[in-house]
């Protein structure tokens, strides 16, 4: 079988993916160790029994459903490869507006942490880019702990790493800034269901019967443990703006700002303490 005819024979079996090409293109580069130009450079090649095995079993992987970041163990994430499993939230793309928004407000030595870090993605794309901060990482998952400090091993990024519940273990007025992207999905939301999600943590991705128990516990901590001047930013469902927006309000925060994803879509709230 050559790249061309593997091409084209997993578009036969993955014919109703939303995201076919590049399913493919991931699974393919993973087995060939390879970058998508050489499928354009050298459509010829011929894969070996082994590779050519390899890629079957995935792509047949694929069509039960797997994620492909499950499949290959790792996704991109900012500038960084970041590797995932089961106990852990594939990092989106649209996370990166975090990421983004938060480099606007850094400046060195501050302290600043990722609430529920999951993987690790976000901690470890500020850090890549503000080495002179001092960067924490908490989740309540000893499983998505393990796998956020081993990424930090592999990147050589030097992160705190806390198992706890939100702040629960920090002092008041001792965070510069706060990043967070928490569960947020209504807990009969049937989208649990479908894609991805399947294959992902439930704790990290329902929140109560509207989405914003973890919200309010986190909004109303950040409260106390941010400093004077500190920033909270949060990611947040595409509906819910609005009330996001209300609970920093109520919570005494100044300078509340709105951004949407790359899709145009409600993504994010950031809020100043006053």
């Amino acid at each position: 079988m050559t790249i061309q005819e593997a091409l084209q024979w997993a578009k036969n079996q993955l014919a109703a993916s939303p995201t076919l090409r590049l399913d493919i293109e991931e699974l393919l580069c993973h087995v060939l160790q390879c970058q998508p130009l050489r499928f354009i450079t050298h459509p010829e090649q011929t894969l070996t029994p082994q590779q050519q095995q390899q890629f079957v079993l995935l792509i047949e992987q694929r069509q039960q459903g797997l994620p492909v970041a499950h499949l290959t163990g790792v996704r991109g994430f900012w500038s960084l490869n970041i590797e995932v499993n089961q106990h852990t939230l594939i990092p989106r793309p649209d996370t990166e507006l975090l990421v983004s928004l938060a480099l606007e407000k850094i400046q060195p030595g501050m302290r600043v942490a990722d609430l529920g870090t999951g993987s690790g993605a976000i901690a470890l794309a500020i850090k890549a880019d503000c080495n002179d901060i001092w960067m924490l990482a908490t989740d309540y998952s000893e499983q998505a702990l393990m796998m956020a400090k081993h990424n930090a091993e592999i990147n050589q990024l030097p992160i705190h790493f806390v198992r706890g519940q939100w702040l629960s273990a920090m002092q008041p007025a001792s965070l510069d800034i706060i990043i967070s992207n928490p569960p947020y999905i209504r807990s009969d939301d049937p989208h649990l269901t479908n894609g991805d999600l399947r294959f992902e943590p439930l704790s990290a991705l329902a929140s109560g019967e509207d989405g914003l128990e973890d919200l309010r516990q986190l909004v109303r901590q950040s409260a106390v443990i941010l400093k004077p001047q500190g920033w909270l930013m949060v990611e947040h469902g595409y509906d819910q703006s609005s009330l996001v927006q209300e609970l920093f309000q109520q919570n005494g925060f100044i300078e509340i700002q709105a951004y949407q994803d790359y899709g145009q879509q409600d993504r994010v709230v950031i809020g100043k303490q006053a």
